[in-house]
């Protein structure tokens, strides 16, 4: 009689089990790994997309978080998504321009007449055809994120002008247009990870960067350098790539929900975003930095050698008329 209780008590604990199994594999996980801070816009807005696609697909789906470099930098997040180890990440557009080349465009400074000229090409088909363009690296693009305008601060002095970049030498991203714009202005581009940017401008490896308010505010790397100038040079958005192993084996069902979700959350973003600049222009300056508003004219004008080169590739040239003609 023992042995059949002791039977019976077994196939109910594996018949529990195997429902556990069942429910947990309905449900579709997707790992996300970013590099941002946990306050940043972005990382906010990834919560809420997580959040939605969880209502949106009634809990089949559901996304897990990753940020502040647990699993990499922008690079190697790319690199283990190409890999099939991670399934979605966000990163610099000046970043995947290594691995969708005609992304490059972005990097090409004064390209955008205001913010709103770069949604409308952002959110356009413009913008979409150049999320495709990494689908044979296996990546996909998904949406674009707010990133600003990106400017320069420095530790020892203030950019008043393209003059005073000379001899500096500037952290970059790698990117080959980020570092063609440095050069033309004066400055010795230096690729260094985000991650050890703080500590190189400590130990002075460089003697400044570039990036944009909230990005410097986070970092912390207004400690350290006192001197923010808004030249503005470049609009670099932020782009949501998945890998195409991913959704290639999503149904179409859920692919609508999870591109729902993704889009939801670039609004919401932007908001996150404007009021994200607005705080860390005023705490930056409450912490000491200097904040400089240089004319652009002349920033503008030291830069055009890098339309130049990038106007003999005739798809290249193609590709920026048409932005700057939106």
């Amino acid at each position: 009689m023992k042995n059949v209780f002791q039977h019976f008590i077994l196939s109910i604990v594996v018949t529990l089990t195997a429902f556990s199994c069942s429910d947990t594999s309905d449900v579709e996980t997707i790992k996300l790994a970013h590099s941002l801070d946990v306050n940043h816009s972005v990382h906010k807005a990834m919560v809420k997309m997580g959040e939605d696609l969880a209502e949106i697909s009634g809990g089949k789906m559901q996304l897990e978080i990753y940020p502040s470099q647990q699993l990499g930098t922008e690079r190697e997040c790319i690199e283990l998504l190409q890999i099939g180890s991670l399934d979605m990440t966000k990163v610099s557009v000046g970043v995947m321009e290594n691995f969708a080349p005609r992304m490059k465009v972005f990097g090409l400074p004064y390209l955008f007449r205001d913010r709103a000229h770069a949604f409308e090409v952002l959110d356009g088909p413009i913008g979409q055809e150049l999320l495709d363009e990494g689908t044979k690296y296996w990546i996909k693009g998904m949406c674009y994120y707010d990133a600003g305008s990106r400017s320069f601060y420095t530790k020892d002095k203030p950019i008043n002008s393209p003059e005073d970049l000379k001899g500096l030498k500037i952290r970059v991203m790698e990117s080959v247009t980020a570092m063609d714009m440095v050069k033309s202005l004066g400055g010795s581009p230096t690729p260094i990870s985000w991650g050890e940017l703080y500590t190189s401008l400590q130990q002075g490896v460089v003697d400044g960067a570039e990036n944009n308010p909230p990005s410097f505010y986070l970092s912390r790397h207004y400690e350290v350098c006192k001197y923010y100038s808004l030249d503005e040079h470049t609009v670099l958005p932020d782009v949501l790539i998945i890998g195409t192993h991913v959704w290639d084996r999503l149904s179409e069902q859920q692919k609508k929900w999870l591109q729902q979700a993704v889009d939801q959350s670039v609004s919401y973003q932007r908001e996150l975003w404007a009021e994200a600049e607005k705080e860390a222009l005023e705490e930056v300056q409450k912490a000491g930095v200097t904040v400089v508003r240089p004319d652009k004219s002349s920033f503008a004008n030291d830069v055009e050698g890098v339309y130049e080169a990038y106007s003999k590739d005739d798809d290249m040239k193609d590709l920026i008329n048409r932005i700057k003609n939106n």
